[in-house]
């Protein structure tokens, strides 16, 4: 693993290793904590995620910010941290996709307040635009449908 190219962290899986290139103040942290998120316990892999996602450098942040979305996907849970920091960023910017993953791969009964007040605000506003889109296509396929005929009697 190169931790000044960030070759091969994603294949990390050692959190004591993290923990020293952390106290190096080495580069690639986020990408590393994606590697983690793989190859580590949930319970292992949180903490660092947490800390990348107060980062203010805006790659490693984001990184820190797909790692938690990872988490929600692999392990269809979060930490209580992970939910906090997700939360403490509410809506929008990098962390819409992590929020949306989490409400996608994380049971409603196993979410906390916020998360399911989201979970029911995201899927009221997304109902109407679903319909929108179906009226959509299926006028899509009448015009095809009514063109093709056209084209066969002439």
């Amino acid at each position: 693993m190169r931790w000044d190219t960030g070759e091969g962290l994603l294949g990390l899986d050692d959190p004591a290793e993290w923990d020293a290139a952390f106290e190096r103040g080495e580069d690639h942290l986020g990408t590393a904590v994606i590697g983690l998120v793989f190859h580590c316990p949930l319970e292992e892999a949180s903490p660092r995620i947490v800390e990348v996602m107060g980062f203010r450098h805006g790659l490693q942040r984001t990184n820190a910010f797909v790692a938690a979305g990872h988490a929600a996907r692999l392990n269809g849970r979060l930490t209580p941290e992970l939910f906090a920091a997700l939360q403490a960023e509410g809506l929008g910017g990098v962390v819409e996709h992590p929020i949306r993953d989490t409400l996608t791969f994380v049971p409603y009964p196993d979410l906390p307040p916020w998360f399911k007040r989201r979970w029911v605000y995201l899927t009221v506003r997304n109902k109407p635009e679903y319909w929108w889109l179906r009226s959509v296509d299926a006028i899509e396929e009448v015009r095809r449908a009514l063109r093709g005929r056209r084209r066969r009697a002439e």
